[in-house]
């Protein structure tokens, strides 16, 4: 076996991994793996804030299906990670996390930079596994990529900074040495069952997640939807799950989602659900609609088994890959059942077509609502805003990133695709400032394609900073900038619990365009439709790094998060009475 120092056999392990960047601060703590590299193939991708290296491994992994890889600085350097692990972590996406940590001699002294972040991330990563020597650095690594791939989450490996140095004997070893590929069907009995619950179906509709997308399974689901005549929801923010040109097609579930997939989810008697943990936040009531059928009998198929009826009950649970258990189930349907006719079919379309039109009108009515001033400028509402970048991303088959907020909430109205792998969202962690980062990371991941980002003043004010790392790189990334003003989601929630007391809602920037322009970036700063559908099609045109700041009124808001999780405010202390509800206007 050949002869190398834990740095070169990490470096290794990278190179068979088919890593090609890895995105982070350079430190001194790694500097002994950083320089090596350039011999080995792998760009660094310099950010100016560790949390943007998180992000655009999660959108990097996403699209290509590969872990992304991150590292930085024992102490701050790696603890400014944390939320960006947290979201792949909730995102179920894999990710590799090198920690080095403080001198093994020195742990515990609380020497300069020591944090245990080992500890610090077990609750977000799928495992945080250590060096425990030098010699074991290599055989680590392939831990942690067997973990993150098997798990479907990141995974830190903790290294002392000194273990980068040694000298060590091992084989290199390829990936199917020691992982195994994704695939399988789980439990064939079960497929039995889930034939009868579906063939006994009334009113069956399609639940389609983000495994339909990572499995590549999209045309399998669109044929079986066909097959039974069943119509096809998307889950929360996976609007790319399906193809929104299919006449089954009823949009997105979840907050701000179509309330045509919801009135229409909440008839079905059965339910099959591919690729998705259905999870408690994207199944919640929206618009005052308790749309997901309690008495509805569950057909479930997720890869992990710790996701099968977490949050819902089910009938039927499939631990399978999505594709492979798709193609298995279709099989069976066809050779139990027969195809639904055209003329059976028509009454189904007829039905989806009525859904979504009633819905259109009604966001159509909204965006039509009066909009004010400010400053003496004539604002946009942010739902015109949006019709004109949806269309956009729709015909441009463009990749679209949201953030979380008023604004990028109100995106899952209006973000359709006719192909997968074209929408990455924050998800359920919801953390702000992950747009821009993730639009970065999809770029590298897709050069050739139009990438968009959507994002609210108060997410931008987190991700401005990032356009020199865009033009740095010649990452042609557009970011569509909401500036209203405010927290505007928050500010809804001050309105309807606390009688509109304002208390840190307000934002202010003189200009983001020209901002984004001072760092290098094209900017340009639009108020309507015409300016800003001219603005995406010459940032398209000119390939270049760009801020279209879009001035939105801040007081057309939508509905808050979690109504359900909010109170009316009770006050006892005299000094805060004014301040209770029973005192309000």
């Amino acid at each position: 076996m050949p002869k190398m120092t834990p740095s070169e056999a990490m470096a290794e392990v990278l190179v068979n991994e088919g890593v090609t960047h890895v995105g982070g601060i350079m430190g001194s703590a790694y500097m002994d793996l950083l320089d090596l590299f350039p011999a080995a193939g792998i760009d660094f991708i310099s950010v100016r804030h560790e949390q943007t290296a998180g992000h655009m491994e999660d959108a990097y992994c996403r699209l290509t299906g590969k872990a992304g890889v991150v590292i930085g600085q024992n102490g701050p350097g790696v603890t400014n990670f944390v939320t960006a692990v947290a979201t792949a972590n909730m995102a179920h996406t894999p990710m590799v996390i090198i920690s080095p940590s403080a001198g093994s001699v020195s742990i515990g002294w609380d020497g300069f930079q020591e944090c245990d972040t080992w500890n610090l991330f077990k609750p977000i990563t799928k495992a945080s596994i250590r060096v425990p020597h030098p010699k074991r650095a290599g055989d680590i690594m392939r831990t942690a990529f067997r973990t993150a791939y098997a798990q479907r989450g990141p995974v830190l490996v903790d290294i002392p900074r000194d273990y980068f140095y040694g000298e060590l004997e091992e084989e290199i070893l390829k990936p199917h040495q020691y992982r195994v590929a994704p695939g399988g069907i789980g439990n064939p009995a079960q497929f039995a069952h889930a034939v009868e619950v579906i063939k006994n179906a009334k009113n069956l509709v399609i639940v389609a997640g983000r495994g339909v997308v990572d499995a590549d399974c999209v045309k399998t689901v669109q044929e079986m939807a066909k097959f039974l005549g069943a119509p096809v929801a998307t889950t929360y923010l996976h609007n790319d799950a399906y193809p929104c040109d299919d006449p089954f097609w009823t949009g997105p579930i979840g907050y701000m989602g179509s309330k045509a997939a919801m009135r229409i989810l909440q008839k079905a008697d059965v339910i099959l659900a591919i690729g998705t943990r259905l999870s408690y936040f994207g199944t919640l009531p929206q618009y005052d609609i308790n749309y997901f059928p309690k008495s509805a009998k569950i057909v479930q198929i997720d890869i992990n088994p710790q996701h099968i009826a977490k949050t819902h009950p089910v009938e039927v649970g499939l631990c399978a890959d999505a594709k492979d258990a798709s193609e298995e189930l279709f099989k069976r349907l066809q050779a139990a059942l027969k195809a639904k006719t055209d003329a059976e079919l028509q009454p189904v379309y007829n039905m989806v077509k009525a859904e979504l039109e009633q819905w259109y009108n009604e966001i159509n009515d909204i965006a039509n609502e009066p909009v004010g001033t400010r400053d003496g400028e004539t604002l946009m509402h942010p739902r015109k805003a949006l019709e004109v970048v949806g269309q956009f991303v729709y015909d441009k088959n463009a990749i679209a990133t949201t953030d979380i907020g008023n604004t990028s909430s109100t995106a899952n109205s209006y973000l359709r695709f006719k192909n997968p792998k074209r929408h990455i969202a924050t998800l359920t962690f919801g953390n702000t400032g992950f747009a821009y980062q993730a639009a970065l990371g999809a770029q590298l991941a897709c050069p050739e394609d139009t990438v968009l980002s959507i994002a609210g003043d108060g997410a931008w004010g987190m991700s401005l900073f990032e356009v020199p790392t865009a033009v740095q790189y010649n990452l042609p990334v557009i970011a569509t900038v909401y500036n209203n003003g405010a927290w505007c989601a928050e500010k809804k929630n001050q309105i309807d619990f606390y009688n509109n007391r304002f208390v840190g809602s307000d934002i202010w920037s003189n200009s983001y365009a020209k901002i984004g322009e001072a760092m290098g970036a094209d900017g340009y700063k639009v108020n309507n439709q015409a300016d800003l559908k001219n603005a995406l099609e010459e940032a398209q045109k000119n390939r270049r790094p760009a801020v279209i700041e879009i001035m939105t009124d801040g007081w057309r808001l939508a509905p808050p998060f979690r109504r359900d999780a909010l109170a009316l405010p009770t006050r006892f202390l005299p000094k805060y009475e004014h301040l209770d509800a029973k005192n309000f206007k």
